[in-house]
């Protein structure tokens, strides 16, 4: 089996995995929607963070607690949930992040029962004097409900050991991401898309071993140079869609991104001394933030900006899931800043898994022939 099936067949069956895992393992499964859920915590206490992504399946139970405008990924996730196919989670987690996640997580309270249900209710200004504080002591309560709901307990003995597996896999992925720009033709887009989906799936400790040793694996003698334009990508893909084989085949590479499920995911170091959950707290602080959290009124702008400039990109595309407010609210004056900078951009607004193909390519095609 090629190294690259392997990551493939969890990233296609997330379901069949962690099932799978479980039978093997009689470990404990805790499912999350979103990047600032505390992984390395659950990891701590022998569990497995299982990213929920939503799948692109019909939706039809979830439309009896949903409005029609709630993006795809409260949906489909609801979908699973009701349907049968999240059977194997132990329980959930919700960071408090957009409005439709927080509704989501009481709507599952409600419905989703004999599993436990935790929401942890993050600050939203980070820049603040009091920010650190707060965020430590909620991570304490987290840890401690964690370990009531799993009957375990998380020492800071297992604590170092997962800011350890995942500050490797953190390395591992900004690897990745340095190949992809260097040698796009042997790390394609739709490749660094697989692994970091599984990365969010597996367990992390395998995981941490499967990446290092793909990446070791990697020829980089004998690749050939791409001659693509280099885009940044900005936005929201919670769920994943794989826009990037039609960036690639319009004559683009992708080079950066801000995606939760991007480098935001791996972006920031936890110092691995000192009081653990204060590091840990700290990293979630001071990483690139989401639109749903505050660490100034530009430094999203700010930091799209920076990263073109550093990645010597042609391009900027916003890549959006449809209905999704905050990402909407920053668009204009992030717009407004790449313009000022002379940066072509576009918008693309998608709904689940990517539609329309067709459409798609032709509008990166134009822009990226444009550029």
């Amino acid at each position: 089996m090629e190294p690259i099936t392997f990551f493939s067949n969890i990233a296609q069956d997330p379901g069949k995995y962690a099932a799978d895992w479980k039978k093997a393992t009689k470990g404990k499964i805790v499912g999350h929607f979103c990047s600032y859920t505390p992984e390395e915590i659950i990891t701590a206490a022998g569990a497995l963070p299982f990213r929920i992504f939503g799948k692109s399946a019909s939706i039809s139970r979830a439309d009896a607690h949903l409005q029609a405008y709630s993006c795809s990924l409260v949906r489909g996730g609801l979908e699973d949930a009701l349907a049968g196919r999240l059977d194997f989670l132990d329980g959930t987690v919700f960071p408090h992040t957009c409005d439709s996640i927080q509704r989501l997580s009481d709507i599952w309270r409600l419905n989703i029962r004999d599993k436990f249900h935790m929401d942890i209710i993050l600050p939203v200004k980070l820049n603040t004097d009091s920010a650190g504080d707060y965020m430590t002591q909620v991570l304490e309560k987290f840890k401690n409900e964690l370990q009531t709901a799993l009957s375990v307990e998380i020492t800071a003995e297992h604590l170092r050991a997962a800011v350890q597996v995942h500050n490797r896999i953190r390395a591992g992925l900004a690897k990745l991401y340095e190949l992809r720009r260097s040698f796009p033709n042997l790390v394609s887009g739709s490749m660094v898309h697989t692994i970091f989906k599984t990365a969010m799936l597996m367990d992390r400790y395998q995981f941490a071993d499967a990446l290092e040793g793909f990446i070791a694996g990697m020829d980089t003698q004998n690749s050939k140079p791409v001659h693509s334009k280099k885009i940044v990508l900005t936005g929201g893909l919670c769920n994943m869609p794989d826009i990037y084989q039609v960036i690639q085949a319009s004559g683009g590479v992708v080079v950066w991104d801000d995606f939760c499920t991007g480098a935001r995911y791996f972006e920031g170091m936890i110092e691995n001394d000192g009081p653990i959950l204060n590091a840990i707290a700290g990293r979630y602080l001071t990483r690139v933030v989401c639109p749903a959290k505050h660490a100034g009124i530009y430094s999203r702008g700010d930091y799209l900006l920076k990263q073109v400039k550093a990645q010597n990109a042609a391009g900027v595309i916003f890549v959006f899931l449809k209905f999704c407010d905050p990402h909407a609210f920053d668009y204009p004056y992030m717009k407004t800043m790449l313009e000022k900078e002379g940066i072509p951009h576009l918008l693309l607004e998608i709904e689940d898994q990517v539609a329309a193909e067709g459409q798609l390519r032709t509008r990166c095609e134009a822009f990226i022939e444009m550029l």
